[in-house]
């Protein structure tokens, strides 16, 4: 054989097996996996990737995978809290993979001031985190009131159950006398606005915060104490709320989720009598040829009406609607290998329990984030929303449909509500009949809102950072009331309209190092914050409506036009430093140095800053006891934080538009001006917050069962009071001062537990606690009391008292009885409430069985006076369910004239209608117990989604205030104030929309 020929066939022989070699080991091979802890239990949601490839998955509600690789190849398997892990695979069909949890990071990683992330181990002040899911799961419309009951030391107070109404949120209690006690809003690292605007008429508004979409959320943290928010200047004073918004993530598919709610609401109502016919005395008035406004006739079950029983009409029932509520949200989210990306659009759309009560929002969120080079990250988002009210009067005014709803005869039908020759029909006088506000009065809004933010880290060493971040919120508002002809309020109709443009801008450059010194850790950052805000009112009110039906305002026969305009600015320089040393003790400390231009010259730059220290003991236990007893940490904390919280302009003293002798300029083309009657001061400087904080935390058994405390003393000085009066030889009523002096301390408790965590079974339960109390220390020099709003601020008292008319009592504290056997009020005012709780909590508890899921929240608050005025004026019209005992009776007390107990029979209208006159007679205890939401749901088996396009899919059933325990309240929901979210309006009931009972279904897939 030719030698040759022989190599040539044995080396195309090798080259062929070669090849084939290759070929086989280049094949790529499905690979199936699980993933587990060390305890067995599967781990859904952990990131398993080929290294050195852009083949990533995650694992799956039992903690499967599947994904396809060339051998040889390692799997990277990572997941948050838990030691990343590399395992080698080659030509396995199956494996199983436990993954172990970080010591490092049994602590939570949390959000906190200007976003930076730290771990909560390492804080050394108090904050609670929230995760989306959790927020959402309570399902109210609202993200402020999903926070409500959940955290310590947040008091939230919804005003009203017409969709879209304001809520108020207050963190450890006022901040300042009369300036805004919010809690600033900021969402990745810019503040937006969260104003009350949108009602043209009496009643609650609109907090903007409510145009964000609660879906779009990842995380809400929640600094409480001046330490935590003192880098966020005097806008984060009264406590800062961290929004985080959800991000999709590098080397990752688009995963589309949709999800899609119903909920249907029926309104908690006040108890109402139902036995008595419209009337006085005994005497029946059948509200068309005798009229009254109250029920104080006979018995329905007596009443005979043209020889016929009379009907019996139940007017709230008649009235208010079973409410809907419709919300669809999809989001596609992914990446590629240096970029992601997360785009969302909702569609929420509530019909209230009252007719023609509605709020809709259409929001669209888009984030991108992209790795420009090895140094160079940038982030770009846009959250646009779109939302429309509508809303009608509530409260006191007369145009208010639920005033009369509430206080209507049983014995009288309100429809029709219009007589014959088109003029309104109703029982009594100086009332617009409900039915036809609903199709004559409205009162709309509508906005449009844009929040950029765009963010660039830069990296140009290893351990700096230089981040620079530029946000706005913009808005416009359009607002528009009409209201009809012929209402009682405005016989010649009336339309207003309003225009609100609101620009915010906000920029901060900050550079911030971390670097390891031997056995010292320190980070720390130095930046720079730019703010200015402007707005721009444009108002118009025109009466005498001249062409029926026009609902524009060039039909009113008389208009009158207003403009105002507000800028103010704001910058700061700040810096913080924080030292670890061997991750036992670690210090921080922070500074700011803010100028305000809305603060006199003088003083219109104030420094501040904070500086706080905690000691982790856990880090010295043997392995034994930190097994068991896995974190104890001691921290404490001082704080002083400046606060500029008056409006802009405050130093001047306007010129206003006037009214002289019936007269309103501009009169016959000539203008009217005078000068305001409250004294501009121009040495105003800024409020200064004092705050000593010192806590505990514990983790116990690997964080199975948590346990954070803490304790605070917040002292306000140099508070701004306006409206002091001065001496009339000024020439003016009042003036604005610094000499507020006030006190809140108080008592936090957080306890988590985790009794059971197996394969199939977690069971985790939550407990918070919060009790605070404040006192007004001064107010200025002798000055003892000063009104604020439905409310007083009285020195020694508690910020936030009732003070009206009282019960006559002697001196042992008997009520005073006159000479016609009935109570009387004292001829002095006095403290007759307290709308401050003794103490709040809340319960929370979530049971995942394999694919079920339960969860319950109960919410608690012991004390807190409430004003209900719904009983209060219903006491006159003999409408409230107490009244149905009429029976003639002796008031217990003692008689003024003979000072022995009073012997005089009076009757029950009698009784009840001098009761009106004494508001001491409304107080009642606040107390409940709620059942704000309960919900099951259930996920369905991956097995059974084989071959479909879905990866997952939730179903779940949700309800909200299913359950309300007021033993002392006669309202309906012992957790509202009804005109609106400002420090005044607080701890009143009266006529405003009633809350609801909602019952939600959910279907969540993902694609």
């Amino acid at each position: 054989m030719n030698p040759k020929r022989l190599l040539k066939k044995l080396f195309m022989t090798c080259l062929s097996i070669t090849l084939l070699c290759c070929g086989a080991y280049a094949q790529s091979i499905s690979l199936k996996g699980k993933v587990t802890d060390n305890k067995g239990l599967p781990m859904p949601g952990v990131t398993v990737k080929i290294k050195n490839t852009n083949k990533v998955t995650v694992t799956d509600v039992n903690g499967s995978f599947v994904i396809s690789h060339e051998n040889p190849a390692k799997l990277v398997v990572s997941f948050i809290g838990f030691i990343t892990k590399e395992v080698p695979v080659t030509n396995e069909a199956t494996v199983t993979i436990s993954i172990a949890e970080d010591a490092q990071s049994l602590n939570e990683v949390v959000v906190t001031a200007l976003g930076v992330k730290r771990e909560k181990k390492n804080l050394t002040y108090s904050t609670q985190q929230i995760g989306g899911e959790d927020l959402v799961q309570g399902k109210d419309p609202s993200l402020i009131n999903d926070i409500d009951g959940k955290v310590s030391g947040v008091q939230i107070v919804s005003s009203s159950g017409t969709p879209g109404s304001s809520s108020s949120i207050v963190v450890r209690g006022a901040s300042s006398f009369y300036g805004n006690n919010q809690a600033l809003m900021v969402v990745d690292g810019v503040p937006v606005n969260n104003d009350e605007t949108g009602n043209l008429n009496s009643g609650p508004g609109t907090s903007r915060i409510a145009d964000i979409d609660p879906s779009i959320i990842e995380s809400i943290n929640v600094l409480k104490g001046a330490a935590a928010t003192a880098l966020y200047g005097s806008a984060g004073a009264a406590g800062v709320i961290i929004i985080t918004t959800k991000t999709g993530k590098v080397n990752a598919k688009p995963t589309i989720n949709f999800s899609s709610d119903f909920s249907f609401e029926n309104a908690l109502l006040p108890q109402i009598q139902d036995k008595y016919a419209q009337g006085t005395n005994g005497v029946y008035y059948d509200g068309t040829t005798e009229k009254t406004s109250t029920s104080w006739g006979p018995l329905m079950d007596t009443l005979t009406i043209n020889g016929q029983p009379a009907k019996k009409y139940n007017q709230a029932a008649l009235f208010f609607k079973t409410g809907h509520t419709y919300n669809n949200v999809v989001s596609v989210a992914g990446g590629g290998t240096a970029s992601n990306y997360y785009l969302s659009y909702s569609n929420f759309d509530q019909t209230g329990t009252v007719p023609t009560t509605e709020f809709l929002r259409n929001a669209l969120f888009a984030k991108y984030g992209a790795k420009i080079n090895d140094k160079i990250n940038t982030t770009f988002q846009l959250n646009y929303t779109n939302s429309q009210n509508h809303r009608l009067p509530e409260g006191y005014a007369l145009e208010s449909p639920v005033w009369t709803i509430y206080t209507a005869p049983i014995s009288y039908n309100l429809l029709p509500y219009e007589n014959a020759d088109g003029t309104q029909r109703l029982y009594r006088y100086s009332r617009n009949n409900p039915y036809w506000v609903l199709n004559n009065i409205s009162n709309t809004s509508s906005v449009n809102r844009f929040l950029p933010t765009f963010t660039t880290d830069y990296k140009p060493l290893k351990w700096l950072t230089v981040t620079e971040r530029f946000g706005a919120d913009v808005y416009n508002e359009t607002d528009n009331y009409h209201e009809s002809a012929q209402s009682v309020s405005n016989p010649t109709g009336r339309i207003v309209l309003n225009s609100l443009n609101f620009r915010q801008f906000n920029n901060d450059l900050v550079a911030s190092a971390n670097h390891q010194f031997g056995d010292f850790n320190i980070d720390g950052l130095i930046g720079n914050n730019v703010y200015s805000q402007y707005s721009q009112d444009l108002y118009a009110n025109g009466v005498g409506l001249t062409v029926p039906d026009l609902t524009n305002i060039s039909s009113a026969s008389t208009i009158n036009f207003s403009e105002s305009h507000y800028l103010q600015h704001k910058i700061g320089v700040y810096a913080q430093a924080n030292v670890d040393y061997k991750r036992f003790l670690i210090l921080a400390l922070t500074g700011r140095y803010d100028g305000s231009s809305k603060l006199a010259t003088d003083h219109s730059y104030y420094p501040y800053g904070s500086a706080a220290t905690s000691f982790i003991a856990s880090e010295f236990f043997s392995k034994e006891l930190q097994d068991v007893m896995n974190l104890a940490k001691i921290r404490v904390s001082y704080a002083s934080v400046g606060n500029d919280n008056i409006s802009p302009y405050s130093l001047t003293t306007p010129y206003y538009s006037q009214t002289i002798r019936n007269i309103t300029f501009p009169y016959e083309g000539q203008a009217g001006f005078l000068l305001s009657q409250t004294l501009n001061n121009p040495y105003l400087q800024n409020e200064r917050i004092n705050e000593f904080e010192t806590g505990i935390e514990t983790g116990f058994f690997n964080n199975r069962i948590t346990m954070e405390a803490s304790y605070y003393i917040k002292n306000l000085k140099d508070g701004i009071i306006p409206g002091v009066a001065i001496a009339p030889s000024t020439g003016y009523t009042g003036t604005t001062v610094n000499t507020g002096v006030m006190r809140n301390k108080g008592f936090e408790l957080l306890l988590t537990v985790v009794p059971v965590k197996t394969k199939d079974l977690k069971w985790d339960v939550t407990i918070n606690y919060s009790q605070i109390r404040s006192k007004v220390l001064t107010i200025d020099g002798d000055l003892q009391q000063i009104g604020n709003g439905f409310s007083s601020i009285i020195v020694g008292q508690p910020y936030g008292v009732l003070y009206g008319t009282r019960y006559a009592r002697n001196a042992k504290g008997q009520l005073l009885i006159d000479d016609s056997g009935l109570p009387y009020a004292d001829a002095t005012p006095g403290v007759i409430g307290n709308i401050n709780p003794d103490w709040t909590g809340g319960f929370s508890s979530t049971l995942r069985y394999k694919q079920f899921n339960f969860s319950v929240f109960f919410d608690v608050k012991k004390g807190g006076d409430i004003q209900n005025n719904v009983d209060g004026y219903g006491y006159f019209y003999g409408t409230p369910k107490v009244t149905e005992n009429r029976a003639p009776r002796v008031v217990s007390g003692i008689s003024e004239s003979t000072g022995l107990p009073n012997t005089v029979v009076v009757t029950g209208q009698a009784y009840y209608q001098r009761l009106n006159g004494i508001e001491e007679s409304v107080i009642q205890d606040g107390t409940y117990i709620k059942l704000r939401n309960a919900s099951i749901g259930y996920t369905l088996k991956p097995t059974w989604l084989t071959g479909s396009p879905f990866k997952s899919i939730n179903v779940s059933v949700t309800g909200r205030n299913l359950w309300i325990y007021a033993p002392h309240f006669t309202g309906g929901d012992p957790e509202v104030s009804s005109f609106g979210a400002s420090n005044g309006d607080q701890g009143i009931y009266s006529f405003s929309t009633p809350t609801s009972r909602s019952i939600d279904f959910s279907v969540k897939a993902t694609l």
